[in-house]
């Protein structure tokens, strides 16, 4: 093992540093004793970020071997699910970003003997139906193009034999960039009237929490020279359950938008290119057990996101 990775610190280049995700582990990388590099192809003002192209070999191995990289944190995705669907170049884009960038990622790990975290998607799965929690060994069966490239990507990093974690998340929202929350935050407080389905029922993910998940998994393996034993396939959102229609109903009630009259429909009322899966709520069991993982509840971790959002 090497000992960059036994020892105390660590260079972690992060991926896709200025989306949801990326952000959030810029904040966590505050309180660590790792050194972060934050990468992506978008520059933000104000951000300091290190382009770094994911779908060139080359460049990825240089960024790698020049700063001793030790783990790989791949935020970065291409996550248009609609588009995908309906266009061939899109789709091929998608394969490109979900599937190939990351088999790069994971071959660069394997040549450091470092450590790759790479963010899957309940996507995976959908097809069948069913009303019990996803395991983390379920078979993917995904119903769109989004899902089928990022089953791909697991597909791809597990065939190349590096130390990997795969965490499937699902319904990301944060104080950044588009999400959910901040679009109901926006239209409970300036329609009188909305329709979210209740039909699909899942759970949302603070991406803040996710980012403390990360933090915790690297510093256990950190620990340990046989970390290899924690490779696998992992699934980390909050605790509870609900629906996109619950989930709004809570946004509008936390940001006191309570004058919006917020009624139940169903999918077949909001017609879509692909079929989003109805029950995708996520087994957390082996993410707890393995790593110490603490999960918080969904509205108690909604509480803290629009709070800091309306002190923004």
């Amino acid at each position: 093992m090497n000992n960059q990775i036994s020892s105390n610190s660590m260079n972690i280049l992060v991926t896709g540093a200025n989306g949801q995700l990326g952000n959030e582990m810029r904040i966590v990388s505050k309180n660590s004793a790792d050194h972060y590099i934050f990468t992506d192809v978008n520059q933000v003002e104000g951000q300091e970020t290190t382009y770094l192209d994911i779908t060139d070999m080359d460049a990825i191995r240089k960024m790698v071997n020049d700063n001793d990289v030790k783990a790989i944190i791949n935020c970065a995705a291409w996550t248009n699910v609609d588009a995908c669907e309906t266009d061939e170049k899109l789709a091929a884009l998608a394969e490109k970003l979900n599937a190939d960038a990351p088999e790069n990622l994971a071959k660069a790990m394997k040549e450091a003997n470092g450590i790759l975290i790479q963010i899957s998607t309940d996507y995976v799965f959908g097809k069948e139906p069913y009303n019990v929690p996803c395991n983390p060994d379920q078979k993917g069966t995904p119903t769109g193009v989004y899902g089928m490239t990022k089953l791909h990507g697991e597909q791809k990093i597990i065939a190349t034999g590096c130390k990997y974690v795969i965490i499937r998340t699902a319904w990301l929202y944060s104080e950044f960039g588009k999400n959910f929350c901040k679009t109901m935050m926006n239209l409970t407080a300036t329609k009188p009237q909305l329709k979210v389905v209740f039909d699909q029922c899942g759970t949302p993910t603070y991406a803040l929490d996710l980012a403390n998940a990360i933090q915790t998994i690297l510093e256990k393996m950190k620990k340990e020279a046989d970390n290899a034993k924690y490779v696998g396939v992992y699934h980390f959102s909050n605790e509870g359950v609900c629906s996109w229609y619950d989930f709004t109903q809570m946004i509008a009630r936390i940001s006191g938008h309570t004058d919006c009259d917020i009624q139940p429909c169903y999918s077949s009322e909001y017609p879509s290119p692909v079929t989003r899966p109805a029950y995708s709520v996520l087994d957390k069991r082996s993410i707890k057990e393995t790593f110490g993982v603490k999960v918080p509840y969904w509205v108690d971790s909604l509480e803290k996101c629009i709070a800091n959002l309306e002190t923004k």
